[in-house]
């Protein structure tokens, strides 16, 4: 974690020198790159031609300096005139403790079963000439709390990070994709809407949207309260959206919110990742929150955060598995009505069998087909009728 420490002291000490904190943090402006060094363990793309841990600016959904930590893989190929293409990955629910960031994997970690697939699909992106970068979002693995599925905070850390690797890297080039997977399916979505007026100097061409997260998850904490068909299942990611709530809105207390029955998935969730929560025995639904809980500060953060709520700028894949039981079709089905209904240019796929996990391998030809589609400048396919 020393280049954790080393960034967060940058931080420090730009907000604690003359001029005042204000206008010291401003001075590091989002996407400056702070700190780089080599990354050679189960985090690595074994594709690349080299692996960076790397920890930049960038903000949080308020406007505040964050200091963000992630990932830069190159491929073995020649550079393009104009540098790399880059796809910037946003990945799936990993956990809300710094452990679960991405960056730190190892062969062991609580999360490698999901990021150790996720990677071989990567490398397939490193075949195709693009850098990846992968950003682990704010307060995973770097101070503060994780505000789980902030779009805003999400989609800031999924551009700044490919301001940071052009920084890195002088050949990587300024068009890019963002590609995401569940709660980065949702992050893919806020950027495609974000990207162009945070970023002007990069050239965002596409947006891949897989199994996205967040819609109708405003609903979640009456589905359990209410001990609906499969409220049990819900409840490893619960204590996520609360801690994440509160992370964002710093007046929600999670130990206030929370029975005491249910308060071992809580720790569960401060200290480990989404494994080591499905460890801790359910619960009965009925018995999840406190009596007299005051639920409608988590409610009210959670429908922000509803994908349905954006306008992507850019062509866009939405990608789904149809035998997907944590992101379940109907909701993505309603989403893509939505945007259908905006005028969005849109291309829908579905893949018939696969599960959460198993869309993002099953969705790699089209997303890359796609994007390769949108690079080049030629029209993306279209799924809604004019």
């Amino acid at each position: 974690m020393g280049v954790v420490l080393a960034a967060s002291a940058v931080l420090a000490a730009a907000c604690s020198s003359g001029g005042g904190s204000s206008a010291s943090a401003q001075a590091l402006k989002p996407g400056e790159l702070l700190t780089s060094r080599p990354l050679t363990d189960a985090a690595a793309l074994p594709g690349a031609a080299g692996n960076k841990l790397i920890t930049y600016m960038s903000d949080d959904s308020s406007g505040n300096p964050i200091v963000v930590s992630g990932t830069v893989s190159v491929p073995k190929s020649a550079p393009p005139k104009g540098g790399w293409p880059v796809i910037s990955w946003a990945h799936g629910t990993t956990g809300y403790a710094d452990t679960c960031a991405p960056s730190a994997d190892t062969t062991d970690g609580p999360d490698h079963d999901y990021l150790g697939p996720v990677d071989t699909v990567l490398n397939q992106w490193l075949d195709k000439g693009y850098a990846v970068v992968q950003t682990d979002y704010q307060g995973l693995g770097t101070p503060g709390g994780h505000p789980y599925v902030d779009g805003t905070s999400e989609a800031n850390t999924v551009i700044d990070i490919v301001r940071a690797a052009r920084q890195l890297d002088s050949s990587i080039g300024k068009d890019w994709a963002v590609v995401g997977h569940s709660q980065g399916g949702q992050a893919a979505l806020f950027t495609a809407q974000d990207a162009k007026k945070r970023a002007p100097e990069l050239d965002l061409k596409a947006a891949v949207s897989i199994a996205p997260g967040g819609v109708g998850l405003s609903q979640t904490v009456d589905y359990v309260k209410t001990n609906q068909p499969g409220a049990e299942a819900a409840e490893a990611f619960l204590p996520v959206m609360i801690l994440g709530a509160a992370a964002a809105d710093p007046a929600i207390n999670p130990d206030a919110i929370l029975s005491p029955e249910a308060k071992p998935l809580l720790t569960a969730a401060r200290t480990g990742c989404l494994a080591q929560i499905r460890e801790v025995k359910p619960i009965p639904p009925t018995q999840f929150f406190a009596p007299g809980a005051d639920l409608a500060p988590v409610t009210n953060f959670l429908k922000k955060q509803d994908p349905d709520l954006v306008s992507p700028a850019v062509p866009t894949m939405i990608a789904q598995g149809t035998a997907d039981t944590v992101v379940a079709k109907p909701g993505t089905d309603a989403l893509v009505k939505t945007y259908c209904g905006k005028g969005i240019d849109l291309d829908y796929r579905t893949y018939p069998g696969q599960d959460h996990r198993g869309s993002v391998p099953a969705s790699l030809q089209d997303a890359q087909d796609f994007v390769a589609k949108a690079m080049a400048g030629q029209k993306t396919p279209t799924t809604c009728q004019a």
